[in-house]
């Protein structure tokens, strides 16, 4: 579910830089703060998504399927 809830995030940061692109392409971005703000959230969401996206558990290597 965490991995679930990762990709939804950095879906949600897609949309964000997605809507942004748009909303200065057709219409005139009078407040710089805005668009600023908005890269700043879109990083954070996108970090805490990769982070829960990644897998932090370490891999063991068995020698069990292994023969000689």
């Amino acid at each position: 579910m965490k991995k679930e809830f990762g990709k939804w995030l950095m879906d949600i940061a897609k949309y964000m830089v997605t809507a942004l692109l748009l909303s200065t392409i057709f219409a005139d971005m009078e407040e710089p703060i805005i668009v600023y703000m908005v890269v700043i959230l879109s990083i954070v969401v996108l970090i805490i998504g990769l982070i829960l996206v990644s897998d932090d558990t370490p891999k063991q290597n068995s020698k069990k399927g292994k023969k000689k």
